[in-house]
């Protein structure tokens, strides 16, 4: 074969798929159909991204200088908590939440987002970061605790964060509130820490002091008018409360399946006074804190 003709024949094998990709393109290009070809290109906006999307909505006064309070009402959705037949710490909790925030809306000066406003399940870690990231001054997590029938137990505590619990009961009743991230044997969420351990340890001093101090002015408030196992703030090892610059409370409201503490806690006066002892506490909390620009006036 002369080597004219060889290199034409190598030339076509070459050159024919590239001539037929070319004459492709160019087809799909002038007669392509919908979603195809440059002609057909959709663009779409995205939106850009927000730190506050999915997060409660924030209620009161439209001042951002106001301070914030975050109420978490326990438990939610397939964690029901505490409570047998009908009555359910999670149906309890939100109903306490609900009430304290239309109190504190009533009286007005504070601004207030629940983490949770129906039959919603959110693991512990989320509680306190909602609470967090939404710029809370003080964080509420509302409870219903249950024991034994022989124990008589009754009556609200108000706890706050320590390493070890005030006493024995302070620690089993914590064990018990922290699990609700373990659904049936396998851990939900696990704490880390973001900043370095001194930071944490210096920022958790102050936090715990302004907590102690809201803590014990919910006492202080409901003496006469709410019934207290203990008479003095109490402090356990809670999941929900290890936030090292956030003042939070857990407050235990009654127990479940007692009978009087029950029919108080599900009786419209029963909230109303829960309502307004702890919000009582939360005004005076924030009038005497010199962090808060605008200081609240008293009724």
């Amino acid at each position: 074969m002369p080597p004219m003709r060889r290199i034409f024949l190598i030339l076509s094998v070459v050159l024919a798929p590239v001539a037929v990709l070319a004459a492709m393109v160019a087809a799909d290009r002038w007669f392509g159909g919908p979603g195809r070809g440059y002609d057909y290109v959709i663009t779409v906006d995205l939106p850009q991204g927000d730190a506050s999307l999915g997060l409660p909505k924030i209620e009161g006064p439209m001042d951002a200088s106001r301070p914030l309070v975050v109420i978490d009402a326990g438990h939610g959705g397939k964690d029901p908590g505490a409570g047998a037949g009908q009555i359910k710490e999670k149906a309890l909790t939100l109903m306490l939440a609900q009430a304290l925030r239309d109190e504190l809306l009533r009286a007005g000066g504070v601004r207030v987002a629940l983490t949770r406003s129906d039959d919603r399940y959110l693991v512990l870690a989320e509680r306190s970061a909602i609470a967090r990231r939404l710029g809370a001054h003080l964080f509420i997590s509302i409870h219903a605790d249950s024991t034994s029938a022989e124990s008589g137990a009754s009556g609200a505590t108000v706890y706050t964060l320590s390493a070890k619990g005030s006493n024995e009961a302070a620690e089993k009743i914590a064990a018990r509130e922290n699990a609700a991230d373990v659904v049936n044997g396998v851990k939900v969420a696990d704490q880390s820490d973001t900043v370095s351990a001194i930071l944490v340890d210096l920022s958790q001093r102050e936090t715990q002091a302004r907590s102690e101090a809201f803590a014990n002015l919910v006492v202080r408030e409901g003496r006469g008018r709410l019934p207290f196992r203990e008479g003095a703030a109490q402090s356990a090892a809670f999941a929900v409360l290890k936030s090292p610059d956030l003042p939070s409370v857990l407050f235990e409201s009654g127990y479940i399946n007692n009978q009087d503490d029950a029919g108080r806690l599900l009786s419209p006066e029963g909230r109303r006074t829960f309502a307004e002892v702890t919000a009582q506490a939360i005004r005076i909390y924030f009038a005497r804190s010199d962090a808060q620009a605008a200081p609240l006036v008293l009724p």
